[in-house]
């Protein structure tokens, strides 16, 4: 018993894991990339009415489900029933499926930035094929090697992931430091400056300037603390889980809240906007590498260092970057190759799979699942990439159709949340939303932020005629929603005979 529960998470342990789960430097800038220090008022609205309240309803799902080791399956079953459960978590799935099919491609940017001190990636070419071509069929090779690795048991190669972390924390902090030096150095002025209250409502972007396009962004701001979610399926394995796991949410909430407003602010100590960003080399996959590049070189000129001293610290700052994100790329995808789907398939009935879907092979791995992942991905990857997009259009597809199904299944999660209250036999050792009324409102309110975001997502490129980057954007979930119906419904008639 005693080393059972030295075994127990601890409420540190499990706000560290929160922040590295939902935290993403690259996130930050993304956000100044695409509204400058104005993103900081949407980060922050987010989190008021996206990330904190849907914290404290997965604190309520987790701590009532504490025992369920199904994770959002658990919860969406325990509320609304098996159907949809299924339905969402396979949405939910897909979401890390684009996800994977969006680094798959992005994975070789750092790559190229470790070995050449910048993205040159938009000058590979194979044979007679594009660059974008080039770098889609490296990201399907990249697929097909993890997924044989991971399909074999080579979990080990996950400990990357916690290497590709520190790494990731020493970026931070060296980007916070030189952020604060180039201040000093600098007397106080900013690269990007601040021209009252409009600079904090108003994107230098001009792709952000319609409401459309303002309202949109908060995808990109949920975006950026999804992943909550997940934490749900250790509840088991938390010391005291009805207060440990909505104390460590609330926590996190108000940390990681102050962190991305704090960095994207910082971005604009080191970055001019128009200067460094206003130009078709920068798009969404290369941003971080660029701004990195950017830091180091001000750096050097604030400290009145030569030009070409000035250069290298920032091709220096560039390869620490690549080489961070690189292996934090790495880690993560030995992980998510197949974590969330073994713990969908096994964390829902076993008859609403074929039996190959659920069987594992000798390393315990459901092998066949993963080799049909691969193939799904791959496929994407390949449809997305010859489909004559550019660079910048191909990470902006990407990107958005990462956001939206990403964000997608929370419709889910919060929509069912009313219906869970409604349950009278569970026990809750943890409960925020006692009032009926209040809990509503709230729901609602959420909902609202969530479908107006992915809504005027898939607006704004039709209204900018660009019918292309709205069909990959909208499509995904709802292909993955009638492909998890279609699913569910065949179980059904197995489950029948």
């Amino acid at each position: 018993m005693e080393n059972q529960k030295q075994k127990k998470i601890s409420l540190t342990a499990l706000i560290l894991m929160t922040f590295t789960t939902i935290y993403g430097f690259a996130n930050t800038t993304v956000a100044y990339e695409q509204m400058g220090y104005a993103s900081i008022f949407w980060y922050i609205l987010a989190a008021l009415l996206f990330f904190l309240p849907s914290a404290l309803m997965f604190a309520e799902y987790g701590s009532a489900f504490k025992e369920a080791k199904g994770g959002i399956y658990s919860w969406l079953a325990g509320s609304i029933g098996e159907k949809w459960a299924f339905i969402g978590t396979f949405i939910w799935l897909s979401s890390w499926i684009i996800w994977m099919v969006s680094t798959a491609s992005k994975v070789w940017i750092p790559f190229s930035t470790v070995i050449f001190g910048s993205d040159q990636t938009q000058t590979w070419h194979f044979l007679s094929l594009t660059s974008t071509e080039t770098v889609a069929l490296l990201g399907i090779a990249w697929i097909i090697l993890v997924t044989f690795l991971a399909s074999h048991g080579m979990s080990s190669i996950a400990k990357i992931s916690s290497v590709g972390g520190v790494f990731v924390m020493l970026l931070t902090v060296i980007f916070a430091l030189t952020s604060i030096v180039i201040l000093f150095a600098n007397h106080g002025q900013l690269a990007q400056p601040i021209t009252g209250v409009e600079s904090f409502i108003k994107s230098p972007n001009p792709d952000f300037t319609s409401p459309v396009a303002l309202i949109s962004f908060v995808v990109y701001a949920v975006f950026a603390y999804a992943g909550s979610e997940t934490m749900g399926g250790i509840t088991d394995s938390l010391h005291k889980p009805e207060k440990t796991f909505p104390k460590g949410l609330i926590i996190s909430t108000v940390v990681i809240g102050i962190c991305y407003s704090l960095s994207i602010f910082l971005w604009g100590i080191s970055t001019n906007w128009h200067q460094v960003l206003g130009n078709q080399s920068v798009n969404l996959g290369n941003i971080t590498y660029v701004l990195m590049d950017n830091l180091g070189l001000v750096l050097g000129n604030s400290l009145g260092l030569t030009a070409a001293t000035a250069a290298t610290i920032g091709h220096l700052f560039a390869r620490f970057a690549g080489l961070s994100m690189f292996m934090a790329y790495m880690g993560s995808f030995f992980i998510l190759i197949y974590s969330p789907l073994k713990s969908f398939v096994l964390g829902s009935s076993a008859d609403l799979w074929p039996a190959r879907m659920t069987k594992r092979n000798k390393h315990g791995m459901p092998a066949f699942s993963m080799w049909i992942q691969a193939v799904v991905v791959g496929f994407i990857i390949f449809i997305v990439a010859f489909g004559g997009s550019g660079a910048q259009k191909f990470y902006l597809i990407l990107t958005d159709m990462g956001n939206i199904s990403t964000t997608f299944p929370y419709l889910f999660l919060v929509a069912a949340f009313p219906f869970f209250k409604k349950r009278t036999d569970l026990e809750r050792p943890f409960e925020i939303f006692t009032n009926k009324k209040l809990t509503m409102t709230i729901t609602v309110l959420v909902m609202i932020v969530l479908v107006g975001g992915i809504g005027f997502t898939g607006i704004q490129p039709i209204m900018d005629h660009d019918y292309q980057t709205a069909l990959y954007t909208i499509l995904g979930p709802f292909i993955f929603g009638g492909i998890a119906w279609w699913f569910y419904a065949s179980a059904m008639r197995r489950r029948t005979k």
